[in-house]
């Protein structure tokens, strides 16, 4: 059975976030991931880890103005400076609290353009070589249109294109279930078709995005699918539970057999 990956930027938020990790760990999950952590002190973030005892394995690099409507840096040619910063940024805290995996946000940019395609791929490239001197690696994932309008990398064929062009041993696919199915569909036989270069999956029911095995999918089954392909990596619960978080681990139980 996968390992699991409480998101807590969408899951435990009956709590303030230092007491999330705590939360998470009580609720039977052994990993935590979240969007953001530059609100507060990597050393926090990773005592917080520590006392919980919980290992961090994903979070974003800085988005740029979040509130704004940015959603990403990495394809826009004028941002530049700031990327790289991110880059560096992350990458101290990743440091601090052990985080393996950082997802590089792409940014609200026209993907058929190919100066911002350049961009993007020149970033990616920087970002993967900076982190891999320190064990870290690069996740890219395609977001649908539906919640995050004109994301520059909307496409799991042409994001696995990229890994494999690239060809740099630190960038891997960040498969979010929720995503694909909204994109693609066939969800299976995405997972098994792009398997060599998934790093990290998620989840959450469609359309909602609520717990899994609450929409339309057979969440259950596609978790199960993971450990028939072999896939031995995290899978991050990035869901807005409907009612309180714990109250909605039924489908947890479930996989679980119990």
């Amino acid at each position: 059975m996968p390992r699991f990956a409480a998101n807590l930027s969408m899951m435990f938020t009956e709590h303030a976030f230092p007491e999330r990790f705590r939360a998470a760990a009580d609720a039977g999950f052994d990993a935590v991931e979240f969007l953001f952590p530059y609100d507060y002190l990597a050393g926090d973030i990773a005592e917080w880890c520590r006392v919980a005892g919980v290992e961090q394995v994903l979070f974003n690099l800085w988005p740029g103005r979040w509130e704004a409507g940015e959603r990403g840096l990495a394809a826009l040619p004028g941002r530049k400076a700031e990327f790289r910063q991110s880059v560096r940024t992350a990458l101290d805290y990743a440091a601090v609290i052990g985080t393996p995996r950082l997802h590089m946000m792409a940014g609200i940019a026209d993907a058929a353009d190919p100066v911002h395609q350049a961009c993007y791929r020149e970033q990616l490239a920087f970002a993967a070589d900076a982190a891999a001197k320190q064990g870290v690696t690069i996740m890219i994932e395609p977001i649908n249109g539906r919640d995050m309008p004109s994301y520059f990398l909307d496409d799991f064929e042409r994001a696995a294109e990229l890994i494999d062009t690239l060809g740099h041993p630190g960038v891997k696919l960040q498969f979010d279930i929720y995503h694909r199915q909204i994109l693609r569909g066939d969800v299976l036989t995405g997972l098994k078709s792009l398997m060599p270069v998934i790093g990290h999956v998620q989840i959450a029911s469609v359309p909602a995005r609520n717990e899994p095995g609450s929409g339309e999918l057979d969440d259950l089954r596609i978790l199960k699918a993971l450990d028939e392909l072999g896939y031995a990596g995290f899978v991050g619960c990035e869901y807005r539970p409907r009612a309180g978080t714990v109250d909605g681990l039924g489908w947890l139980a479930a996989l679980r057999g119990g």
